[in-house]
């Protein structure tokens, strides 16, 4: 797997323009294939994304990698996911972070995430079993939010949560499995700005 992984990292990340160094050598020990079923494991490091149950998927690792970077994660920043699923950005948030509270509205899935981090030593993480629109505000502000699915709208209680300086990356598009990639991010006095990146497909973000 050793030998996969480093080949995912060189092919689909390095050759791909994903320039920071410590998200590539992270990606290059996070064993991905730990957070997938053992009957994916020798797809775990293709280039796409894979079921993980409860009709959610594990994201492609280039655009793991892709937000990570856009996210721009700090030592000592406290970062919100939206979106545990299996808890594999989840692991990578972990490595670069003070703290990483993760939100996951799948019963099932929040409690299997925060075993499997536990397990393979990710200290840093709560997981919580919690609908993401509305964010989470006994920890708020945070200085980075990531979202893993696709709202039809930027949530406000999410912007509202963001601190001045931080950013907040997620994909958001109307239509199903079709998003835009949008970064958000507040200056020092609070001022809101928001950019435009790649197209994404990801799974719906439930407003309820």
């Amino acid at each position: 797997m050793d030998n996969l992984r480093h080949q995912m990292v060189l092919h689909q990340l390095g050759r791909r323009g994903i320039k920071d160094k410590k998200i590539l050598e992270i990606m290059e020990r996070v064993p991905r294939h730990l957070f997938v079923n053992e009957e994916l494991h020798a797809s775990a490091y293709d280039d796409g994304p894979l079921p993980i149950g409860y009709d959610q998927t594990i994201s492609q690792p280039y655009i793991v990698a892709f937000m990570t970077e856009q996210l721009n994660v700090q030592p000592h920043n406290n970062v919100l996911e939206i979106g545990t699923g299996c808890g594999y950005q989840t692991a990578i948030l972990s490595q670069l972070a003070k703290k990483v509270v993760s939100l996951e509205r799948i019963p099932e899935l929040a409690e299997s995430a925060q075993l499997r981090l536990q397990e393979l030593g990710y200290a840093n993480v709560d997981v919580i079993n919690a609908n993401g629109w509305n964010g989470y505000k006994q920890e708020a502000p945070y200085d980075r939010i990531i979202v893993t699915a696709g709202a039809k709208k930027i949530p406000e209680p999410l912007i509202d949560q963001l601190a001045n300086g931080g950013i907040m990356v997620i994909p958001v598009g109307k239509i199903l499995f079709s998003q835009t990639l949008r970064i958000i991010s507040k200056d020092s006095d609070g001022n809101v700005i928001k950019k435009t990146s790649l197209p994404v497909r990801f799974v719906r973000l439930v407003n309820k």
